[in-house]
């Protein structure tokens, strides 16, 4: 029985201090940390905090009696370590506002900001009501500008085709496009290193070569996607969600709105194909969320099943029709190049 004791009471020891030596090892670290790197010690206002790893009569280490409670004590501070240098920095602010106040009077003073926020009211609105007037001269000055580019003999509105590379096969669909229809503009962007701006600057460069001046009256995005959702590049897929948040994909919405007829009676138009986009109500959400982001230009979206009569209409709006079939038959065939077909 002595010797299990003795034994026992060797382990304990030996457990405790291998803990002892987890402890200085951690604090030395944070010591190293807290004099390589002050900004670990300094808020955003430097205001100076003891140091950011806690000392020793803030742990439980004297209260653990084993060697697992004493491991858990540890993960768990290591755990608050974020919101304990949280709450200091918090504390140091809140004490220096304090002390920064005038001696001879104690009680906090409220500025008084009534006429500072009328002024600012009034400076806002001025300057929202003098956008609104800029915004209302450019939109005139590009209308009158579009229509006088338009007002030629043989204008025919443009119709801008944007393929995606990752639709299979897509390096063949500007082959059978309408041979009948010169103002169907078909332009293929890489879809794994293509950009936005790469898209915009590219479309603008097409319309400017078709007729300079001209802006889109009708518009094609082909590209994958699924219900409610559109894979536009890499990594980048619309969602009604997402078109609200992420900020290069409301640019590439607004810029690309910018691009469209002010001079058309009727709403532009985008069609989508390659995927069925309306396939459950998440896809009207984000034909809503981009209608909205299109405003005031008119802009609407559609994306009809290519078997419906619609679908057959918006087909043959770009393409020539039997060649689509064609093409659409060998889209995912390996055994017959599509060349051999055309």
């Amino acid at each position: 029985m002595g010797a299990a004791a003795s034994r026992r009471r060797a382990l304990r020891s030996e457990a405790m201090s291998s803990v002892a030596a987890k402890v200085r090892a951690a604090r030395a670290f944070g010591e190293y940390l807290s004099q390589s790197h002050p900004e670990n010690r300094n808020g955003a206002d430097d205001v100076p905090i003891r140091t950011w790893f806690p000392k020793e009569n803030l742990f439980s280490f004297q209260t653990a009696t084993t060697t697992m409670q004493a491991i858990s004590n540890f993960r768990k501070h290591l755990r608050m370590v974020g919101s304990r240098r949280v709450k200091a920095q918090t504390f140091a602010e809140r004490r220096e506002r304090s002390f920064s106040r005038s001696w001879s009077d104690p009680t906090p003073m409220k500025a008084d900001t009534s006429h500072d926020s009328r002024d600012s009211s009034d400076l806002q609105s001025s300057h929202c009501t003098l956008d609104e007037a800029c915004e209302d001269l450019d939109w005139d000055t590009e209308k009158g500008l579009e229509a006088m580019a338009c007002n030629t003999e043989g204008f025919l509105p443009p119709k801008v085709m944007l393929i995606s590379s990752k639709v299979p096969k897509a390096e063949y669909i500007p082959t059978i496009i309408r041979r009948d229809d010169p103002s169907i503009i078909p332009i293929l962007y890489d879809h794994e290193h293509a950009t936005f701006e790469d898209i915009l600057e590219e479309i603008e460069k097409k319309l400017n070569i078709y007729h300079k001046g001209a802006k889109i009256w009708k518009m094609l995005i082909f590209c994958q996607g699924g219900p409610g959702h559109l894979y536009l590049l890499k990594n980048k897929v619309a969602t009604f969600a997402k078109v609200e948040k992420e900020e290069d994909m409301i640019h590439f919405w607004k810029r690309l709105s910018r691009l469209m007829s002010k001079v058309n009676p009727e709403p532009n138009v985008i069609h989508i194909m390659g995927c069925y986009i309306l396939g459950n109500p998440n896809g009207e959400k984000l034909f809503q969320n981009l209608r909205t982001l299109m405003t005031p230009y008119k802009v609407t979206f559609e994306s009809p099943l290519e078997l419906s009569a619609q679908g057959k209409q918006m087909i043959e709006t770009y393409f020539d029709f039997r060649l689509y079939r064609l093409w659409k038959s060998r889209q995912h065939s390996k055994l017959l190049d599509f060349d051999d077909v055309l």
